[in-house]
């Protein structure tokens, strides 16, 4: 039998890679989560990004085919981001046009109350102060939402309330022009190695006898 005992995990498939039902998850399976407005990122920072972190043996979470294609944020989206050590959220300039972006970044702010998870803004091309104060094109977009949203405030004011406080949060600003994009992305790359800050355990391709005592230590697990 294999044990998959790779605590940082890999990646390279569509939502990150999954973990074996024998590996040590300790109530995560992702490292991180890629929040983002695809037609602003996708193809650009995130991919570089997600990249970046695949090589590094972080396991990531990426939605890259759009599993938010209804009205709501699917229980997929929402269970990857319960199951994540670390959310990353790109607020990008068309960030806050996408209600889905928003319903993510409400139940991202949710878990790291009620679940302890981390977030780690990164704000691209994006004053901070104006995702912090819904200013620009957040303020833009938030007046359309309104609009459409106009009976249902509480839904709206969930929205600002989980950008001002997701902004007020350490995190990095790029701005084209001031810095070499990949030497931004090795400083988050590096940022979350360090918080991850876990050790890939080497272990022989056929370990015998080992089976029936990580059965008992899972028996141990289970009794508390």
């Amino acid at each position: 039998m294999m044990f998959d005992f790779d605590l940082v995990g890999t990646s390279n498939h569509r939502k990150g890679s999954s973990l074996s039902s024998s590996s040590f998850s300790y109530g995560w399976t992702y490292d991180v989560f890629l929040s983002f407005r695809g037609s602003d990122t996708r193809h650009g920072f995130t991919g570089h990004l997600y990249k970046a972190l695949c090589d590094k043996g972080i396991n990531t979470f990426i939605d890259d085919e759009e599993l938010q294609r209804g009205e709501e944020i699917t229980p997929t989206l929402m269970k990857a981001i319960e199951e994540s050590r670390i959310a990353i959220p790109i607020f990008s300039k068309n960030y806050a046009s996408s209600r889905f972006c928003l319903d993510e970044l409400v139940h991202i702010v949710a878990c790291s109350k009620e679940m302890r998870r981390l977030i780690l803004p990164v704000f691209y091309d994006v004053d901070p102060s104006h995702v912090r104060h819904q200013m620009g094109s957040y303020e833009e977009a938030l007046n359309s939402l309104k609009d459409r949203f106009k009976d249902d405030k509480e839904k709206l004011q969930k929205w600002r309330t989980a950008l001002r406080q997701a902004a007020d949060l350490s995190g990095y600003h790029f701005k084209p022009g001031n810095e070499n994009e990949y030497d931004f992305i090795g400083k988050i790359v590096k940022e979350v190695s360090q918080k991850i800050n876990r050790t890939l355990l080497h272990v022989v391709d056929y370990p015998v006898g080992l089976e029936s005592r990580v059965l008992q230590v899972i028996s141990l697990l289970d009794d508390g």
